[in-house]
């Protein structure tokens, strides 16, 4: 365990030799999971792929109802997001299984770019019953594959973390993100990828998001994207307001009165030192080397970490206030909260307790020591308890309506 810090925001333990346990892939990203997937390419497909996990074990399907007659960008993100789960470090390898040939071809051709094994079978011209059967036998050789990959020792700048906040209130915005921010000032300096999100949910405080780019030209991004949003996503759309939706009704009953409220306890998830060092678009790959970066998503927690694990995040931390209990097929999520009564009675989805710090009884660097050793735990096999308790929330975002 860490040793008690100072308080004054240094780590309190030698992080510069702390190591994790993970799988070594093809093109020399580090995962914490060993997963070998059955992707539908479309909603068609996915009867197929529930059918292929059901006779291989050890494989996991992923439906979704999206993936016919979209067009433009929306076609692009939706190609991008499921090449980038494909591509995420904690897949070994992939199985796709879509209605017709050539689109599945072009998802099996992005995510075989990784150099992980990767397959594709169209139902057309084949049918339900032998595409099955062929994609089964398939599976099986990769599950077996991938069953004899083994750990090895990896350094902290192989960690690629992401972060997102969920049922928000009062205390996520003094104790669990502060939390998170801590963590991540911490393992900044030792090279971490880190990503956060949530486009909306920071409105009133997008000018400060906007001074913590560690460049002028990263800070004018995330203007752009957050004003675009706005302008897109949020002013057409809107009734007289926001309310039930930013905030949430969840968020209300917790004490936040305010999107700004809310945004500034969004914040501190990125802590008080780091900057990020660029803006992304949805499931896009981080390109700038280590460090923090921002990721234009929805604030809705399924749609928002499946983006994140599609751009490549192995590792994924959840503050949460009221309690939320959200999960991702391929990349773990690590619950942390610091309402008493959320641990009281939602204890079974509670990963990190840091209601100490509202106490007292334990400072903020303890409780970023705290999720240190849990996320090193994860990353060395620990399941979390979304993982435990089967969440595999697999939500794609859309962007409009299909032709």
């Amino acid at each position: 365990m860490a040793k008690r810090s100072k308080g004054n925001g240094k780590p309190s333990r030698d992080l510069k030799n702390l190591t994790f346990w993970g799988y070594k892939r093809e093109n020399g990203r580090v995962g914490v999971r060993n997963h070998v997937i059955i992707l539908p390419l479309d909603d068609l497909s996915n009867a197929a792929c529930e059918a292929v996990a059901n006779n291989i074990k050890g494989t996991l399907a992923l439906p979704h109802p999206y993936g016919r007659l979209q067009f433009g960008e929306d076609l692009e993100l939706h190609f991008r997001t499921l090449i980038g789960t494909g591509s995420n470090p904690n897949v070994a390898a992939a199985v796709v299984i879509g209605i017709e040939p050539g689109w599945t071809k072009r998802v099996v051709d992005g995510i075989a770019k990784t150099g992980k094994p990767v397959a594709g079978f169209a139902i057309e011209q084949n049918g339900d019953i032998a595409t099955i059967a062929a994609a089964s036998r398939k599976a099986k050789e990769y599950v077996q594959w991938a069953s004899e990959k083994t750990r090895v020792e990896c350094r902290l700048r192989d960690l690629w973390v992401s972060v997102k906040c969920g049922e928000s209130d009062t205390t996520s915005g003094l104790a669990s993100n502060p939390t998170v921010g801590n963590f991540i000032d911490k393992l900044d300096p030792f090279s971490v990828t880190t990503c956060f999100g949530e486009t909306s949910e920071i409105t009133g405080a997008e000018k400060v998001c906007a001074t913590r780019g560690k460049t002028p030209e990263a800070g004018k991004k995330f203007l752009k994207t957050w004003q675009a949003y706005m302008d897109e996503v949020i002013e057409p759309y809107k009734t007289s307001d926001l309310s039930e939706s930013q905030p949430t009704k969840g968020n209300i009953e917790g004490g936040l009165t305010t999107i700004e409220e809310k945004a500034f306890g969004n914040l501190e998830k990125i802590g008080k030192k780091t900057r990020y060092v660029d803006v992304l678009g949805p499931a896009e790959t981080p390109r700038k080397g280590p460090g923090l970066y921002f990721m234009d998503t929805s604030s809705a927690a399924a749609e928002c970490v499946t983006l994140q694990a599609a751009a490549g995040f192995a590792v994924h931390l959840f503050p949460t206030g009221q309690g939320n209990v959200i999960g991702n097929p391929i990349e773990p999520v690590i619950k942390i909260t610091a309402n008493p009564r959320t641990v009281r009675t939602m204890g079974e989805h509670v990963d990190v307790d840091v209601s100490g710090l509202l106490r007292r009884e334990m400072t903020l660097d303890e409780a970023g020591d705290a999720l240190i050793d849990m996320t090193i735990r994860v990353c060395n096999g620990r399941l979390t308890a979304a993982e435990a308790l089967g969440h595999r929330e697999f939500v794609l975002t859309k962007l409009y309506r299909s032709a």
